[in-house]
């Protein structure tokens, strides 16, 4: 049986579902806590922060990067790092929406 194309759902839907997966691992959750305490910082404060190999944090940075969550800005020789605050409020809107929907027994119990 094929799968469905992407097309065939929501844009919400898909928004909080890349965004989800983005989320899907505690190391990119812990990079995002550390981020959203700066303004901005470079590969290797986030490497200090994470207790994981540089190659794993760096493909976590990507993760984020490619989800949209986060930016890299090129400063010479480094890339300091940011939440990307456009997305992260989206984020945030598309988890709380998603978050209100009620099952047909907390309706009823209402």
């Amino acid at each position: 049986m094929a799968s469905p194309k992407k097309e065939q759902f929501a844009k919400e839907d898909i928004g909080l579902a890349k965004y989800a997966r983005a989320l899907a691992h505690p190391a990119r959750i812990a990079i995002l806590r550390h981020l959203a305490s700066l303004d901005t910082c470079c590969f290797t404060d986030i490497s200090k922060e994470i207790p994981l190999a540089d190659s794993t944090v760096s493909q976590h940075l990507n993760e984020l990067k490619e989800a949209g969550l986060i930016q890299g800005s090129f400063d010479p020789p480094r890339i300091k790092y940011s939440i990307n605050s456009e997305n992260w409020k989206l984020a945030r809107k598309y988890f709380r929406e998603f978050t209100k929907i009620r099952s047909a027994k907390e309706e009823k119990n209402k």
